[in-house]
């Protein structure tokens, strides 16, 4: 991905994400020719999310989002989905950061229990 806009919201995710559980482990997944560099996925005893960029936005997705409690409501996408929900972050959003690292860990815990 060329550095604009969603390159820098990626790295920022990244971070917030090792700050919330050191331990994660990050993998490119689904690598394809429309998107060489894969999807990255963080797993900590599971999968916890996947993040994925679009032209507009960059999309957070948390596997098991149903299940976490949303107190900020941070989740804004996917939101009649079974089991997961997301976090589309547009250009000129901000979000609550340390909420955000809340549910990484909470998505831990979980995949703990």
């Amino acid at each position: 991905m060329t550095a604009d806009w969603r390159s820098e919201t990626v790295d920022k995710v990244r971070s917030l994400i090792v700050k919330a559980e050191p331990g994660v482990t990050e993998e490119a997944k689904w690598k394809k020719a429309s998107n060489p560099d894969g999807v990255p996925t963080f797993t900590a005893d599971g999968l916890v999310c996947t993040v994925e960029t679009y032209k507009d936005k960059v999309k957070v997705t948390f596997a098991k989002g149903a299940s976490l409690d949303d107190p900020q409501g941070l989740f804004n996408a996917s939101l009649d989905a079974g089991t997961r929900r997301a976090i589309d972050i547009f250009e000129a959003d901000t979000f609550d950061q340390g909420a955000f690292v809340e549910l990484i860990r909470a998505a831990v815990v979980l995949n703990r229990s």
